[in-house]
């Protein structure tokens, strides 16, 4: 399906994407120290949202 050359570049762009993306959120934890102070709220809430529309959707098949 895919070639190896395609194999290596999506290896090699992948790795190269983490590395960046943890150097870029090293450099703004600060800013996100204080601008995003308990956003993780909002991220359990969310999940929580989804896990009950699952619930639902099972509940409502049977």
């Amino acid at each position: 399906m895919f070639s190896t050359g395609q194999w290596i570049f999506a290896a090699f762009f992948l790795l190269t994407f983490i590395v960046v993306m943890i150097f870029a959120y090293r450099k703004d934890i600060q800013i996100h120290k204080k601008f995003y102070k308990g956003s993780y709220k909002v991220l359990f809430a969310f999940i929580l949202f989804i896990f009950m529309l699952f619930l639902i959707k099972v509940y409502l098949k049977r």
